[in-house]
């Protein structure tokens, strides 16, 4: 599991769309801009936070949760599934 998965980059991509759209909503702030705006922005960094998430629990689940010897590790497996269902 040490390797990066296939969506990393994509995750990474969303992150810093969000991290973007943080630093400026911290200057709309600075220059008094209307709430609606900020807003806006702030709702755009909400999404993009989630949908990295997603992207980042669901790849988890269909590559990490989804190997191994089913006998062995079921037990593992379904709490760690329960650890990261938390978060969605």
């Amino acid at each position: 599991m040490s390797a990066q998965h296939k969506s990393h980059k994509q995750v990474i991509n969303r992150l810093k769309r969000a991290h973007g759209h943080m630093h400026k909503i911290m200057e709309m702030l600075e220059d008094e801009r209307s709430c609606v705006d900020v807003a806006q922005q702030l709702y755009a960094v909400e999404k993009a936070v989630v949908k990295a998430k997603r992207l980042l629990i669901h790849d988890h689940i269909d590559h990490c949760l989804g190997q191994g010897d089913q006998d062995s590790q079921s037990g593992q497996t379904l709490d760690e599934l329960k650890e990261i269902t938390k978060y969605l």
